[in-house]
């Protein structure tokens, strides 16, 4: 189903966290001759691809999206040897490898970071990000008011040797990532660099990390009340289109199957299917989806919405639940607000961890049947749910730091996996060394190994959907219908053959006259869907 140049259309995506996924040394971290470990467990799983979230040097002030160098690979992972050997062995077992691109912002250790420390206000060095002088006496103010995406100013000043301060650079995230300057003409020929030096190493794809937000307004305005679209000083501005159509051309000129898919939270439909018009990007993340709350109405609408968007521009969709930057599905419906919004997560907020299991089941079929792309975050298959317990001295998230602890960070959902065994660290590496982020005390069911002899589990569920959706010739991307349903539920049929029916109510409903459940998220009750299941139904044929 996702061979050939359109391969991104239909393909179930699997995204890897390095750090996390498996450690092969013992060190306590996750590296790329682990992950090269567990390909056989990949390729069983049945996913066609791999993003690999950033995997190059870095400090790791925000997980590895302060890239200091992005023709190697980090220390910690391993060699860009290995990273050669990982893609080639990936496409032996029929996966191909998608890589992980931050254009919006570097390290403050990568080469041209320091030299433009090095270098005298106004210098050659500082053009490629934003130096400005600050305002008030001694320009001790920043030089406008725009916020981090992690909390506090989004300026901090630089310093002299002696400690004397002087001009102020920008940065949409953490300190440890000022912001690059795409007026420049070095940023611009780099990055189309970068593109060409993975693309001639085997990788298929690029994600593209906050992909709408490298433009800048160049006299760097306040951000207004209001503001029409593309007026924002650094948001979705016009520019963007012609820095992704170039981009475009490099990945098309590799023969038509690289793949260019961008992360872009963007409320405006419009605004965003101009992201996947034919010659810019290929395909980007649906977060409407995945923010959605367990909501049949909900959801029903951003189906809609979605389906409708991409068809205009020709765009296969995407379909995420989570990822490692969200709260993990089984804990997040699990709770009375099933939706996702940074704004809004806290400590210590209830959740029901059965209820929040039985529907993240449910709701990963009913994602994996509709059209085109379907992204799983490592652990979703095992049902991991979100650690919300991690002692404070061991987070790591700026989010975590710059909120002054409002916000619980991202940790929670990227702690290491657990493979085997009773205890941590549950196989994530040889010897019982702790992983980087412990790991629960009582995750010994949600193993790997536990779960791939169970038969009612959440990873053999997985299994067989990820089979029938592969092999089915009416699955990933293609045409899709609503049935007519009761409210709560969805009801859709892709071709003549394939039902699905996900129950959102309290009670059960009774199915389709079917040929065959091909798989359900729940057992039925006396031939009935339960309350938070989806089941897929082979239809029978049609009167003649």
């Amino acid at each position: 189903m996702t061979a050939g140049r359109a391969w991104w259309r239909s393909a179930a995506i699997y995204q890897v966290y390095p750090r996390s996924f498996a450690d092969s040394d013992g060190d306590g971290t996750g590296d790329l001759a682990g992950v090269r470990s567990r390909l056989p467990y990949l390729r069983d799983l049945g996913v066609d691809a791999i993003w690999f979230t950033p995997w190059y040097p870095s400090p790791m002030a925000d997980g590895g999206y302060d890239v200091a160098d992005y023709r190697e690979i980090d220390p910690a992972f391993g060699t860009l040897e290995e990273a050669e050997r990982l893609i080639d062995d990936a496409l032996d077992f029929g996966i191909r490898t998608i890589i992980d691109v931050v254009p919006n912002h570097v390290s403050d250790a990568h080469a041209w970071f320091r030299a433009a420390l090095a270098a005298e206000p106004g210098s050659p060095e500082r053009e490629r990000f934003w130096f400005r002088p600050g305002r008030g006496e001694d320009g001790a103010e920043a030089p406008n008011s725009w916020t981090s995406e992690f909390g506090g100013p989004a300026w901090s000043r630089a310093h002299r040797p002696d400690g004397t301060p002087e001009e102020w650079y920008l940065h949409l995230f953490s300190a440890e990532q000022p912001d690059l300057n795409w007026g420049h003409p070095d940023v611009r020929q780099e990055y189309e660099d970068v593109l060409r030096f993975w693309f001639d190493r085997g990788v298929s794809g690029v994600r593209i990390d906050s992909a709408a937000l490298l433009a800048k307004d160049a006299g760097l305005p306040e951000v207004p009340a209001n503001h029409g679209p593309g007026a924002h000083p650094y948001v979705d501005r016009d520019e963007l289109q012609e820095i992704y159509r170039s981009w475009r051309k490099i990945a098309d000129s590799y023969g038509g199957d690289r793949a260019l898919i961008g992360e872009i939270w963007l409320p405006d439909t419009e605004r965003f299917a101009r992201y996947l018009e034919p010659d810019v990007l290929h395909t980007a993340f649906n977060f409407d989806y995945m923010t959605a709350p367990w909501d049949a109405g909900r959801l029903h609408t951003s189906i809609d919405t979605t389906l409708d968007m991409h068809a205009k521009v020709g765009a296969p969709a995407t379909w995420v639940l989570s990822n490692h930057d969200v709260t993990r599905p089984v804990t997040r419906y699990g709770r009375e607000d099933t939706a996702f919004a940074f704004a809004t997560k806290r400590f210590s907020t209830p959740t029901d961890p059965v209820l929040g299991r039985r529907r993240a089941r449910a709701a990963a079929l009913l994602a994996m049947a509709l059209p085109g792309s379907y992204y799983i975050f490592q652990g979703e298959e095992l049902g991991l749910p979100e650690v919300e317990d991690i002692p404070l001295d061991r987070l790591q998230d700026p989010m975590f730091y710059r909120s002054h602890g409002v916000d619980p960070g991202r940790d929670g959902c990227r702690v290491p996996l657990p493979w085997s065994g009773d205890v941590p660290p549950y196989g994530f590496g040889p010897g019982s060394a702790d992983a980087w982020l412990p790991q629960p005390d009582d995750w010994a069911a949600l193993t790997a190994d536990a779960q791939s002899v169970d038969p009612t589990s959440m990873l053999s569920l997985y299994r067989v959907a990820l089979l029938i959706r592969r092999t089915h010739p009416d699955l990933g991307d293609g045409p899709m219908s609503w049935l007519e349903s009761r409210p709560g539920v969805l009801a859709l049929t892709r071709g003549d053959s394939f039902a699905c029916v996900a129950n959102l109510t309290s009670a059960p409903v009774g199915l389709l006259a079917n040929d065959q459940i091909w798989v359900a998220s729940a057992p039925l009750e006396g031939g009935r869907l339960p309350a938070d299941a989806t089941a897929w139904l082979r239809l029978p044929p049609a009167p003649a």
